[in-house]
């Protein structure tokens, strides 16, 4: 999950190199966490949160067959 956030992340900022994807996994649920440039926030988090719910989406939908729930966090 980590590098499919990583690629996903890195195609849409400006600053590709600041992008940090760091996963914790526990039984039952694996967290992603992204971290982009204070500049990028926008664009990853896009309008009305459109482009985060479908990096969400793609996530979810590649984990299924892990059989595992996957949160996606972003931040700053």
């Amino acid at each position: 999950m980590k590098e499919l956030v990583e690629v996903i992340a890195k195609s849409l900022v400006d600053h590709p190199d600041e992008v940090v994807v760091t996963e914790r996994e526990t039984d039952k649920s694996i967290t992603v966490i992204l971290k982009v440039a204070s500049d990028d926030m926008g664009k990853v988090i896009g309008k009305q949160g459109r482009i985060a719910k479908s990096i969400r989406t793609v996530v979810k939908a590649a984990a299924t067959k892990d059989d595992k729930k996957v949160i996606v966090e972003i931040m700053q």
